[in-house]
């Protein structure tokens, strides 16, 4: 198992000389608004609405209501573990100190592969629509298509490496955009449903589709925990994060719960199933001749998707560095102190990923499959989470005595836990047995040998010497604990 030492290091967690601790930038009106736009409304309708169409039709929004609510009550568990635990690991650091290192080192694979797999289905629509956007009539070869999501990518890359102030302020005008155009076509959509409106059919519920759907809609309902993968990040990192996490889940219900029933309800199923493009299928029904006025915004909140998923990712990954869970290479921060080696690593590999993927046609339908399944690696990751919470919640107050946790005050919040883990564990098991039907024959075995490989991971890692860096003490006392790997689970160390 490696050796094990206890050295316990404090040291100031906005030293401008340490290399280990991230700037303090982000208050609530920024932690919202990255939280909010993380989610990205519009483009998560974009990109999943054509396949939820196909495959559940009106069942649709049943099977995002069906994971909505675990999704909801892992808003107020993140922001629970975000005042006892605050971290950029987030999750990973949590069920390391709930649970213990042996699940942690697992969870941060399940965490990796969920990140990592949602870029590329973010970058590639982004050169798309760019392209949709300026030459819609133009048939793009391969060679385009990879420059204008290199573009993309480079773009998303200078907010996060010039530091956390301009990654908001680029957050906070994008979703300005987006706001703006959601309540504008919120209201045209009201205004034209007299005129256009499709009968509404929901037909014999197709069960496998309705369960598939209740998968993928996790890609569309994640996003908000961004906030608690910046809570170094934050002045008051035990006070606001988990606060626009909130907001950001209650948010994106709101959104979908008046975007798709509009959706549905103005444009004829058999236009959306399988559309790469719904919402341009729709605002064409909206206002003809003028799908631009859809795309402009599309594109903004794929782009802000795009660099927020890098930047959850990064933060895990920094986290994983500085403890030597992975190499400590990535936990090396720049001038403006921010991971440049996690950024840059993450994103030069997805890059890689694409390129194969709109080249290599061997391969491709490969990548197709694994990528189209990145929303059963964010419900997996979540999962964990609600575990890490019911034992956080049920035997806290007795292993982590230090925390000052009053079981008596969290019941509710500890059924709550329990039942999303009971639902989201349940829609797991369901996606092996309905998901080679509805997404291709194969992905039930591609995700079984990447989970089997998350346990290599564990095993692999188990051999490394750890340290673990964690907030002590109240927002006014920033302290970071730097501990060697000994100890239980909650001790320095664990």
């Amino acid at each position: 198992m490696g050796r094990r030492e206890t050295r316990t290091v404090t040291t100031a967690a906005d030293h401008p000389g340490t290399d280990r601790t991230l700037r303090r930038a982000f208050g609530l009106r920024e932690l919202i608004p990255l939280s909010v736009s993380s989610v990205g409304p519009m483009f998560s309708v974009a990109a999943t609405g054509g396949v939820m169409a196909a495959d559940a039709g009106w069942w649709t929004l049943p099977a995002i209501a069906v994971l909505a609510v675990p999704f909801i009550v892992s808003s107020f568990v993140f922001r629970l573990l975000n005042r006892h635990f605050p971290h950029s690991g987030a999750s990973y650091h949590w069920s390391a100190r709930v649970i213990g290192r042996s699940v942690s080192r697992y969870q941060a694979w399940i965490l990796i592969l969920a990140y990592f797999l949602s870029i590329p289905p973010i970058a590639i629509p982004a050169g798309s629509y760019t392209l949709a956007l300026i030459a819609p009539r133009y048939h793009a070869p391969a060679v385009v298509s990879l420059a204008m999501t290199c573009f993309w990518v480079v773009f998303a890359a200078i907010p996060l490496l010039l530091g956390s102030r301009p990654t908001a302020r680029v957050t906070q005008f994008f979703f300005a955009v987006e706001m703006l155009a959601l309540g504008t076509f919120g209201v045209i959509g009201l205004v034209r449903l007299p005129a256009i409106g499709v009968p509404v059919h929901f037909g014999r519920p197709p069960i496998g589709g309705i369960l598939v759907v209740a998968v993928i809609a996790a890609t569309i309902l994640d996003g908000w925990e961004i906030d608690s993968y910046a809570a170094e990040e934050s002045v008051r990192p035990r006070s606001d994060p988990g606060i626009g996490g909130i907001i950001g889940a209650f948010g994106a219900l709101v959104f979908y719960a008046i975007l798709y029933p509009l959706m549905l309800g103005e444009t004829p199923l058999r236009s959306l199933s399988g559309s790469v493009d719904p919402l341009a299928t729709w605002a064409h029904r909206l206002v003809p001749g003028a799908e631009w006025t859809m795309l402009v915004p599309v594109l903004l909140s794929t782009a802000g998707g795009l660099w927020l998923t890098s930047f959850i990712l990064t933060r895990a990954l920094f986290a994983m560095g500085r403890e030597g869970l992975i190499p400590r290479a990535f936990g090396r921060l720049n001038r403006q102190r921010v991971p440049w080696v996690a950024i840059v690593a993450s994103l030069a590999t997805a890059t890689l990923v694409v390129t194969v993927q709109l080249f290599d046609r061997s391969l491709s339908a490969f990548f197709e499959l694994v990528l189209s399944g990145a929303g059963f690696f964010l419900l997996a990751e979540f999962f964990l989470d609600s575990l890490t919470a019911t034992v956080f919640l049920s035997t806290g107050h007795r292993r982590l005595p230090d925390v000052g946790l009053q079981p008596h005050s969290h019941r509710l919040l500890l059924v709550a836990s329990v039942f999303s883990s009971v639902v989201m564990g349940a829609l797991l098991v369901a996606f092996f047995v309905y998901g080679p039907e509805a997404i291709g024959s194969g992905v039930d075995v591609s995700f079984a040998v990447l989970l089997a490989l998350g346990l290599v991971f564990a095993w692999v890692t188990s051999r490394r010497r750890l340290t673990t860096h964690h907030i002590v003490g109240p927002d006014q006392v920033p302290a970071v604990v730097a501990a060697g790997s000994a100890g239980a689970p909650g001790a320095p160390g664990s």
